[in-house]
């Protein structure tokens, strides 16, 4: 496609903004639309009059307005469908259908996958029922610590790293009896806790060929050292040297090609972006879980990093061309680092004045991506979420990139306000 296009991107948080910020670089895109409250996505984006969550109204929307493009952002719709109905009404969508989605949808369904393809990845077990858990626990065999995971979506909140019998006890409580994450604890994967350097591994795929984005490194537990719960991410950073040649050979040829060829032996060849995370073990790098879609925190970090058009990306992978079109990306070092609410990821109270992110963005090569804001009364930017602000930097290397994020993050307030200080440490 040549012409100007107007772009649908779904989805509302700091991944979604840093998609759009990239897109309302492109000259190619005309227009970009959002339905979500997100105040940085609603500085970018012509506004949706229909609810964001609802794939019916979305697809509606983007057959009346004639949309070009849509860009699915989030798991949850992915796994719901809307690239199948938008496929259906011959709409260009980015993302896989929801066959494909499964693989991020069910943690059981990706486990049987892995094994199917030989994947490498940990032990599990599955378990259907709260005493069918206890049952696996009270064996010890998978010993300790033990890794316990809600099988459905769970925004990140589903993982818990259980260092005894009593803790996992009470995780297989809230997660299958007190329902803490909903209907996605009702079924449980328990497997080995891997140990080794953990790392987010992403690809575009057009269903038979793939391109690899930069290595970045998540950071999950809510705390500095790696402490407290597990979170959607509190930060990340991407940098040339994060991953040396012959391991990143045994990921493509032991991980992503089998699980490519997994999809295709399925009938579901994967379009999109396909996220593996991985753990570098002493036997070699094995798979945690397999997200289908950017990472976030990652996103924020790695589109910085991003140099070729995204629209023109977009369009080698929905049409098939991957193989013909090269995709560049910066030397440099990227780093986003993720301000949080006070008790994310459990309750946060909502609407607290946020000031500073202008004065944060004088700064060299940074730019403020927005997870959880709205405009409150007055147009007054405020919280609206756990994650609320990722404050990413650029530059010729990581030590400075880092630097430059945290002096920025230092001009931004909210009451409440908390954030990593070891991101990329």
């Amino acid at each position: 496609m040549n012409e100007k296009m107007k772009v649908l991107v779904v989805g509302s948080g700091g991944r979604e903004h840093a998609i759009a910020w990239a897109l309302s670089r492109s000259d190619r895109v005309s227009q970009i639309y959002n339905a979500s409250m997100n105040a940085g996505l609603r500085k970018l984006c012509r506004q949706v009059d229909c609810n964001p969550t609802d794939i019916n109204s979305l697809v509606g929307f983007a057959s009346e307005e004639g949309i070009d493009l849509t860009f699915v952002g989030p798991e949850q719709p992915l796994v719901e469908g809307i690239v199948d109905l938008f496929k259906a009404r011959g709409l260009r969508v980015f993302g896989p259908d929801s066959r494909t989605a499964r693989l991020e949808g069910s943690k059981v369904a990706a486990k049987q996958f892995m094994q199917s393809y030989g994947v490498p990845t940990s032990s599990y077990v599955a378990a259907e029922t709260p005493a069918e858990a206890q049952a696996v626990i009270h064996s010890e065999a998978l010993g300790f610590p033990v890794v316990i995971k809600a099988d459905g979506l769970a925004a990140g909140k589903g993982v818990v790293i259980a260092a005894d019998k009593a803790e996992a006890n009470n995780a297989i409580e809230d997660l299958m009896l007190r329902r803490v994450v909903g209907e996605a604890g009702s079924r449980l994967v328990i497997e080995e806790c891997l140990s080794g350097r953990e790392l987010s591994y992403l690809i575009f795929s057009d269903g038979r060929n793939y391109s690899p984005l930069p290595v970045a490194q998540d950071h999950k537990r809510a705390f500095d050292g790696d402490k407290g719960p597990n979170t959607g991410g509190m930060g990340a950073f991407s940098t040339p040297g994060l991953l040396d040649n012959a391991t990143e050979q045994r990921i493509r040829s032991e991980i992503v090609e089998p699980s490519l060829e997994g999809c295709i032996a399925e009938g579901t060849p994967f379009c999109g972006v396909l996220y593996f995370g991985l753990m570098l073990t002493e036997a070699g790098p094995k798979v945690l879980e397999y997200n289908v879609r950017l990472g976030d925190p990652e996103t924020q970090a790695l589109i910085r990093r991003l140099r070729t058009d995204i629209a023109e990306v977009c369009d080698a992978v929905i049409d098939g061309h991957l193989d013909q079109t090269r995709i560049e990306w910066s030397d440099e070092s990227a780093t986003a680092i993720v301000m949080a609410s006070h008790g994310y990821p459990g309750p946060c109270e909502m609407g607290k004045p946020i000031t500073g992110i202008d004065f944060a963005e004088q700064i060299s090569d940074v730019v403020v991506f927005h997870s959880g804001t709205r405009k409150g009364p007055g147009e007054v930017l405020e919280t609206a979420g756990g994650r609320v602000l990722g404050v990413t930097s650029i530059a010729p290397d990581l030590e400075q990139a880092i630097g430059r994020a945290y002096e920025a993050a230092g001009r931004i307030r909210f009451d409440g306000m908390r954030f990593r200080r070891d991101i990329g440490v």
